[in-house]
């Protein structure tokens, strides 16, 4: 593993994440199966669309993100 921390690569990943939440195939369930699926994918868009859409930095080993919720 390297001594460095990506940052950028870090976010492109959430990015892809995102983006592959928003491409995944609903399974064959139904009622409240089909619910808690949707609501987890819902859930894992906004979690990666957050990270994704972070300024990230690295200061002292202390990894922040900023995210800005005014957009």
């Amino acid at each position: 593993m390297s001594d460095e921390l990506d940052l950028d690569a870090i976010i492109h990943r959430f990015r892809e994440r995102s983006e592959a939440v928003k491409k995944r195939n609903l399974p064959p369930v139904g009622g409240d199966e089909r619910k808690a699926f949707i609501k987890q994918a819902e859930e894992d868009f906004m979690d990666f669309s957050l990270i994704a859409d972070a300024s990230p930095s690295l200061e002292d080993g202390i990894l922040t993100l900023t995210i800005d919720l005014r957009k």
